[in-house]
């Protein structure tokens, strides 16, 4: 296998490596990618699977100082409309916090996936440039060249051509893969996402929190964001 894979890269030209390049690198995002959405993905379920039960007892001073505690996407949207309980008078006032979260959160699941399209395609272009210079090289072969070394130049130039379009597509068929599983993934996150906040307000506008228990949730917000700049800079 070794030994096929170093003629294959004999055979077929200098444009074989920059595709190959393009390969690790989509490689390398589409793997980080898959392991940051698996991580953010079984952190949310976890997160939600703590705090559901205490939305539904109405007991959101808990649930906010579950939140604060969580570092998960799903965490950061519920701080937001957790800490507008106080102050919102309307349910599409704590609407309007939670999705202004998700505007934040979502970029960070979607950060570098479109990359991997972009790559097919350049890997593919890459592919097919060389195997048009392979086919350049064996026309010149049949014209130009001694009949003797015409059969030896015209094999060498179509391996050329072949290997830089096998390549091209392996790379390009490899990265399109990645790149639909990780947009279905990242979609489903979202959606997961939305779905906890309409069950949030659905619970919120169902069983109100009582008075003490608003004003608390809404002092544990108020402690956690100023608690946050010293935190963050005991960490650098």
């Amino acid at each position: 296998m070794f030994d096929l894979i170093v003629n294959f890269y004999k055979q077929g030209g200098v444009f074989l490596y920059p595709t190959t390049l393009i390969w690790v690198i989509g490689v390398v995002i589409a793997v980080e990618r898959f392991v940051y959405l698996q991580k953010s993905g079984s952190g949310n379920k976890r997160f939600w699977d703590e705090l559901q039960p205490l939305f539904e007892a109405g007991n959101f001073r808990q649930a906010m100082n579950v939140a604060q505690d969580s570092d998960t996407a799903l965490a950061q949207v519920m701080r937001y409309g957790m800490s507008r309980i106080q102050t919102a008078k309307r349910r599409d006032d704590i609407e309007k916090a939670m999705e202004e979260s998700l505007v934040e959160v979502i970029p960070r699941l979607e950060k570098r996936t479109h990359y991997l399209a972009s790559l097919a395609n350049i890997a593919l272009l890459f592919g097919l440039f060389g195997t048009v210079l392979g086919l350049i090289n064996a026309f010149a072969a049949v014209a130009t060249a001694n009949p003797a070394e015409k059969a030896s130049l015209l094999s060498a130039s179509i391996s050329v051509a072949m290997n830089n379009t096998a390549l091209g597509l392996l790379v390009a068929i490899t990265l399109l893969l990645a790149h639909l599983f990780l947009e279905t993934k990242t979609t489903n996150i979202v959606d997961s996402l939305e779905v906890a906040t309409v069950k949030f307000l659905n619970s919120l506008s169902e069983r109100r929190a009582d008075p003490e228990s608003q004003a608390a949730a809404a002092a544990a917000a108020r402690s956690g964001a100023s608690a946050a700049p010293e935190i963050r800079g005991a960490r650098a």
